[in-house]
């Protein structure tokens, strides 16, 4: 009961925090949501576009979770698992809120259990993660970053989404490894230490369900 108490606040806390206290919404934030997801980069940051696309890497990283660990809840993972393609942390939350420990696996994988549980899909995903972050390291412009997340609401919260969904992995990660019977405490602290880079290690890792 604490702990869905607890991702319930936090749920409520960072709503209420995103449209009263983040930075104002910038005229042109539309049309740089446009032109990020159809690829006219021209004048924009790296960072941002770096970011912008590894906030669609981690939906496909929860996913390879969140299916598997909605079989046999009370309520489907499938809808919170898909509005976060579009809102991140925001569609994840309330699903941690709701859903109950589930440590095995009752039933048959179908066709998309076996292709989010394939080491395969790991390995792509951290491929695209590397290109991503050394794009945006390489190239992008920390000042400018700063400013913009000082200044616009759309790039300050995203930013923030991102590290939540770094520090929120670990709430389906032990669940995750009991299923597989993977019970190593060091490794499951070491890979939710490890922001973003610790999740797709370990979907590449990880042991396939019987």
């Amino acid at each position: 009961m604490v702990r869905k108490i607890a991702f319930g606040i936090l749920w409520l806390g960072f709503i209420i925090y995103a449209f009263l206290f983040a930075p104002p919404n910038q005229p042109d934030t539309f049309m740089l949501i446009k032109n990020l997801s159809i690829g006219q980069w021209q004048g924009i940051n790296p960072l941002v576009i770096a970011l912008f696309y590894l906030m669609g890497i981690w939906p496909l990283i929860y996913s390879a979770v969140v299916f598997i660990d909605g079989i046999n809840q009370k309520i489907p993972a499938w809808p919170f698992a898909t509005v976060s393609f579009a809102v991140g942390a925001f569609g994840l939350l309330p699903y941690l809120a709701l859903r109950e420990p589930n440590k095995q696996l009752v039933g048959n994988k179908n066709a998309l259990l076996k292709l989010l549980d394939s080491r395969v899909t790991g390995v792509f995903l951290i491929i695209a993660t590397l290109i991503l972050v050394t794009f945006g390291l390489q190239k992008g412009d920390w000042g400018n970053f700063i400013e913009q997340w000082q200044t616009s609401r759309f790039i300050h919260i995203m930013s923030l989404d991102f590290c939540l969904l770094c520090l929120l992995f670990p709430a389906l990660l032990g669940d995750d490894m009991e299923r597989r019977s993977w019970k190593n405490p060091q490794l499951f602290w070491l890979i939710g230490l490890i922001p973003l880079f610790g999740p797709l290690i370990y979907l590449c890792v990880r042991p396939p369900l019987a």
